[in-house]
């Protein structure tokens, strides 16, 4: 089952730290700040990662906790990568987002490894905007539901 390892926020830039739970609006989660105006959009309000991939590259020598790159979810048994736009994701909670576009590497990542940025390309994660307002909580189940 896929399940939400961690909610995390920061007043911008990386790491963001994990929390229990916080409220989501269609801005984004609540205290989440971001460092950098074309990373203030609806489109981006939420950014995921798979818990999976941060173990690849732990594996490869980069130190990559939940938020570490910056994500707002870190999730497991999801396979984010594989999924596409217009995805929806609905967390046991209530709250709904979709899908936007891949993430893509930036270099907010320079400080955890030089070759970082090259090395996370394709599996970057995803931005999302969102569908459905409420509240996340770390340990919340998600259901997929396909474009089409």
């Amino acid at each position: 089952m896929a399940t939400v390892l961690s909610v995390n926020v920061s007043k911008g830039g990386i790491p963001k730290l994990p929390i229990d739970s916080c409220v989501v609006s269609f801005d984004g989660l609540d205290g989440d700040g971001r460092d950098h105006d074309k990373h203030i959009s609806r489109d981006r309000a939420i950014s995921l990662i798979d818990r999976e991939i941060l173990d690849q590259l732990e594996a490869e020598g980069y130190d990559v906790s939940p938020g570490a790159v910056g994500e707002n979810l870190t999730v497991e048994n999801l396979n984010v990568q594989e999924l596409e736009p217009g995805d929806l994701l609905t967390f046991s909670g209530g709250v709904v987002i979709e899908l936007v576009e891949g993430r893509r590497p930036c270099f907010v990542l320079d400080p955890l490894g030089v070759d970082l940025k090259k090395d996370i390309v394709g599996r970057c994660g995803y931005l999302a905007r969102v569908i459905t307002e409420g509240e996340l909580a770390r340990g919340e189940s998600i259901q997929i539901q396909k474009a089409n």
